[in-house]
């Protein structure tokens, strides 16, 4: 199978970009037998459908020729729910369309209308937007349909959920009757059917191409179990053991885009944000930084969810389950997209398993949940890829051969070899303690429950050391024991408790970690942290000021001075309840 079909003009700038084989929906779309036909097709995002319809639109609006004419009024309106999706599909058509000499306009929400105004003033032959743009101007008498021949709704199951029903109806009133409508949706609800009906002509074709085994084929999904305060270090974790040219990491809320993205800096890693409360310029920003390897993570909500089509997006994580099975697929999208092999990531904490079950039946995904990535895996990980890097095999230049030989001098093959792995391993953030909540089978069957990854440390005869950072200096709990595993080699079970003061911080460490700490204590680190072994537990942190009086020293309960007014000489005290409450049920009797 081949683009044999499409145009020629269309067909040389697939050769161009790559392009071999055919897409399931592009071979549909593209049938020579529904040239100019109207179309309602279901298929699934990431399934090439901007190729798909910018084919299918070839024949009605170049005909035979090769090129365009002089641009006018326009010929083709595409229409889609997002600004990122709209600014894709004019990405994609431009360079689909570079040999036909077509001029393409976006109007979209959040960029200049004045701008927009002054393109469609001088022409165009396509014209991409969003629904609220488009019938500003149109009211504005900006744009003209007049002359539309073909019209392409982009996910129009979004745009009536996103409540664009009206302005939809607006713009298809506003075309041409005898115009060619193509309608993409995922998936085809009620609603979807109904506008169809109404807009579209009665001999529609109906394309349903997400076909059993397509809607999966080019995404790997993991379902990976986490506790739900170590979702931050599976994150950190699964970055680095799948190590993609680019990832994003879809959150619930802004707020946890914010936290996540901050964490993920503080530990090395090249980041950008995506939210509903960043406007469009930063929006761009963060893609441009995406696409020419500035960053190579982007935490964002589903606002990112969907038109978003980044070159080499291999991962996806879900840090926060969607709120149904169809984001999932939407997120999930992002990649495998094009025939290129993509990893979707689902974090499913131990107190949401049923939710995660629930949605994944739901994507027709079946699963079987994993652990995270450990530590050690991450690291074994490193030293595979780095013994298969190309530089080791590289023949060496002369300038290299002789710096070479200055830093082998007085230094054998293990130093310099250790020398080179400090310095990969440097380069890369540290990979994350993390646990694995074990499902435990069902109380319905007599199998044992397996044993929980982590082993019980006996702290009899631990000891106590103590670092010059307090929390002045920023410190926290987690924070030191991920300094104290990173520089002495234990694990996180191997520590006990761990106090933060205003000037310092004392960690306890069990008997068989001692001798690491005292090396790691001698030997000093590269942060500038002293530590020395203190000569037992640290005293329990004081406040004179707010200290409670204990309830030996309190007065007794018949030595406490009396509520209300000292009694008066030979008078009986006054009472303590307010007169107020009598003389209101006096008033009110006397009604």
């Amino acid at each position: 199978m081949s683009f044999s079909v499409a145009h020629p003009a269309l067909k040389r700038a697939l050769a161009a970009r790559g392009y071999t084989d055919p897409t399931a929906v592009q071979s549909a779309v593209a049938a020579p037998e529904l040239a100019g036909a109207d179309m309602l097709v279901s298929a699934r995002t990431g399934s090439g459908k901007t190729v798909a319809f910018g084919m299918a639109l070839a024949a009605r609006l170049l005909g035979l020729a090769e090129t365009f004419g002089p641009a006018g009024a326009p010929l083709a309106l595409v229409v889609a729910p997002t600004r990122e999706l709209a600014l894709q599909v004019t990405r994609e058509l431009a360079w689909l369309y570079g040999e036909t000499g077509a001029r393409l306009v976006s109007c979209v929400g959040g960029m200049d209308p004045r701008r927009e105004q002054r393109q469609l003033a001088q022409g165009a032959h396509i014209v991409v937007g969003t629904p609220g743009r488009l019938c500003d101007h149109l009211d504005r008498r900006n744009l003209d349909l007049s002359s539309v021949a073909a019209l392409v709704l982009d996910e129009a199951d979004e745009m009536l959920d996103l409540g664009f029903r009206e302005d939809l109806e607006k713009l298809l009133g506003a075309a041409p009757a005898d115009r060619q409508t193509l309608l993409f949706s995922a998936t085809l609800p009620a609603d979807i059917v109904r506008l169809a009906r109404d807009f579209m002509r009665k001999d529609a074709t109906r394309l349903d191409v997400a076909e059993d085994g397509e809607v999966h084929a080019d995404i790997d999904y993991h379902a990976v179990r986490v506790y739900p305060h170590e979702i931050e270090k599976a994150v950190v974790n699964l970055l680095r053991f799948h190590d993609a040219a680019t990832a994003i990491v879809f959150c619930g809320t802004r707020e946890g885009v914010k936290r996540l993205t901050g964490a993920l800096i503080e530990r090395g890693f090249s980041v950008v944000s995506m939210s509903g409360e960043m406007g469009q310029g930063e929006r761009n920003e963060a893609l441009s930084a995406l696409r020419d390897g500035r960053a190579r993570v982007c935490v964002a909500t589903d606002v990112a969810a969907r038109g978003i089509d980044v070159p080499d997006l291999g991962l996806v994580i879900h840090a926060d389950l969607p709120h149904d099975s169809e984001v999932l697929l939407h997120r999930s999208g992002r990649t495998g997209r094009a025939g290129r092999k993509g990893v979707s990531v689902l974090l499913v904490p131990s107190n949401r398993r049923r939710r995660a079950e629930s949605l994944l039946a739901g994507a027709g995904i079946e699963l079987f949940s994993e652990a995270a990535p450990s530590a050690e895996a991450v690291l074994r990980l490193d030293e595979e890829r780095l013994l298969a890097d190309p530089l080791l095999s590289e023949e060496m230049g002369d300038d290299e051969r002789a710096f070479a030989s200055r830093l082998a001098e007085g230094r054998t093959a293990e130093e310099l070899a250790a020398a080179f792995v400090r310095l990969a391993r440097t380069r890369l953030p540290a990979p994350e303690e993390i646990g694995d909540p074990v499902e435990r089978p069902s109380r319905r069957t007599d199998a044992p429950a397996r044993p929980l990854l982590r082993e019980s440390v006996d702290f009899t005869g631990s000891a106590w050391f103590r670092l010059s950072v307090g929390r002045r200096d920023g410190a926290e709990v987690k924070r030191v024991l991920a300094f104290l595993c990173r520089h002495s080699g234990l694990k996180g079970r191997d520590f006990g408790a761990i106090r933060i003061n205003d000037r310092d911080s004392y960690a306890e460490v069990a008997p068989g970690g001692i001798a690491a700490l005292e090396r790691l204590a001698a030997a000093g680190n590269d942060e500038k942290v002293a530590i020395a072994r203190a000569d037992g537990p640290p005293p329990a942190p004081t406040r004179p000021d707010k200290e409670r009086p204990r309830r030996d020293d309190r007065p007794r309960q018949e030595d406490r001075p009396k509520a209300g007014k000292p009694p008066r000489d030979g008078k009986p005290p006054r009472s303590d309840k307010p007169p107020y409450k009598t003389k209101k049920k006096e008033r009110k009797s006397e009604r």
